[in-house]
């Protein structure tokens, strides 16, 4: 399963806060196999998300759309979701009925709070107000971490693909006195090799099963000078 993640927010493309969901929801969809093709941020601008959502609808699996919902004159996000699929915005009277389970009358809330693309499924909102929604294969989740956060994880088995497993080896040598190595790795094994340096080299393999991963992982190991793992 492929995915693309479009976090939406100006306060993120000024650097005003800081883009943890995307880094979040990464993790959480490689957990369940699936692979992140794409990470897009856009501004609060109905055409902008529309175009990206459309695009990536058409190439992925999945599309998850962060942030930008709400009633207030930034949330743009339904808007520009529903533009994308040439739907309208209604009220949506699951939506409300689950809010007045919740305790919030219609006199509590905006009325459009529960405006929601035409012939979406709706998604409760477990740790706040505002609704998401699943319009085909394209998910709308809150900017709020919190809520986003609860949100995925009641449709996170909606997402499903090839679990991977991951050995990580640090290697106290130049990334460039590796890259033999890594050529010569991946011919003996099925394998994906990262490499990521720092103060050490973090050899970042990974496989579809365990047992390969380690094997591949024992390799580096025997062939190259490891960090010391007390200091």
């Amino acid at each position: 399963m492929d995915a693309a993640i479009v976090t939406v927010g100006d306060e993120l493309l000024v650097g005003d806060t800081e883009n943890t969901n995307a880094t979040w929801l990464c993790g959480r969809l490689a957990d369940r196999g699936v692979t992140v093709r794409r990470v897009t941020v856009v501004p609060d601008e109905v055409g902008e998300i529309a175009r990206v959502v459309n695009e990536y609808h058409a190439e992925y699996d999945a599309v998850l759309v962060t942030g930008g919902l709400g009633p207030t004159h930034d949330d743009v996000t339904m808007e520009a979701v529903a533009a994308a699929f040439g739907r309208d915005l209604a009220a949506n009277d699951q939506a409300a009925d689950w809010l007045a389970e919740q305790g919030y009358s219609a006199d509590d809330l905006v009325a459009e709070t529960t405006h929601l693309p035409t012939g979406c499924r709706p998604l409760s909102n477990e740790a706040g107000v505002a609704p998401g929604a699943v319009v085909e294969s394209v998910y709308v989740l809150p900017g709020v971490p919190t809520e986003m956060k609860a949100m995925f994880e009641s449709v996170a088995e909606e997402f499903e693909g090839t679990r991977t497993h991951t050995v990580v080896v640090d290697v106290d040598e130049p990334e460039s006195a590796l890259l033999e190595r890594f050529t010569e790795l991946q011919e003996a094994f099925d394998v994906s090799v990262g490499s990521y340096p720092g103060e050490s080299v973090r050899v970042k393999i990974t496989a579809t099963t365990a047992d390969e991963a380690e094997r591949a992982a024992e390799w580096v190991r025997e062939r190259s000078v490891l960090v010391d793992a007390e200091n």
